[in-house]
């Protein structure tokens, strides 16, 4: 009678992720596991697992951050299941709580995988992804625009400058940036000062233009 494997060992891998290294934690059902680091490439860490680990059942998770899901489409790419997770959602026994490092934190999300404790956040598509950057970098134009007209005007009011009654609102008019152009300081530094803050000034309201632009 010829029989047939109907379920396969299975392998988690909990990974801390950064832009120049990984560690890696890899534990199994029979065993608690084993730590390294690696080069920060999902094809070397597929390399690593065909070799030790021919045959299981992959699943991996790691801290959503700065990386974003490049390793978390690598992973599905080639069959493994991927769990990209909430710091906030990794629980923490006793001293695990006060002790920090990228070994404890790999071993920690392998366990935390391997108990079936973890969920993963929801991964948006490429589009999705990239339709969000764009309205961050609106978000980083706005904030840069409200902080350079912020200094400017806190210029003024460290030398004792005071502005027209007209220019005293919110909206800054051509003829307003005019004036503040043809300011006069009694040395050349203040000008430099207020002259670069001008510059960076419209460079952002052209940027925030073009941004637009764009999303019309």
């Amino acid at each position: 009678m010829n029989t047939q494997q109907t379920a396969y060992p299975k392998l988690y891998i909990g990974i801390d992720i950064h832009k120049r290294s990984w560690k890696v934690h890899c534990a199994t059902d029979l065993f608690s596991g084993k730590s390294f680091s690696m080069s920060p490439d999902p094809n070397q860490l597929q390399a690593y697992v065909s070799k030790h680990f021919q045959e299981y059942e992959v699943t991996t998770a790691y801290e959503a951050g700065c990386c974003g899901y490049y390793a978390h489409r690598c992973f599905e790419g080639y069959g493994w299941r991927s769990l990209v997770v909430n710091p906030a959602d990794i629980h923490r026994k006793g001293k695990e709580k006060h002790t920090k490092t990228d070994k404890i934190d790999a071993q920690l999300i392998a366990r935390e995988l391997k108990d079936g404790r973890l969920e993963s956040i929801v991964v948006p598509d490429r589009k999705r992804e990239e339709l969000r950057s764009l309205f961050r970098r609106r978000n980083d134009l706005v904030k840069d625009f409200r902080r350079v007209k912020s200094y400017i005007k806190m210029q003024l009011l460290y030398y004792g400058i005071k502005e027209p009654e007209e220019f005293d609102n919110d909206h800054w008019s051509h003829k307003y940036r005019n004036w503040l152009d043809a300011m006069i300081f009694e040395h050349p530094t203040a000008k430099a000062t207020l002259d670069s803050r001008m510059r960076f000034f419209r460079f952002v309201d052209q940027e925030l233009i073009v941004y637009f632009e764009v999303i019309l």
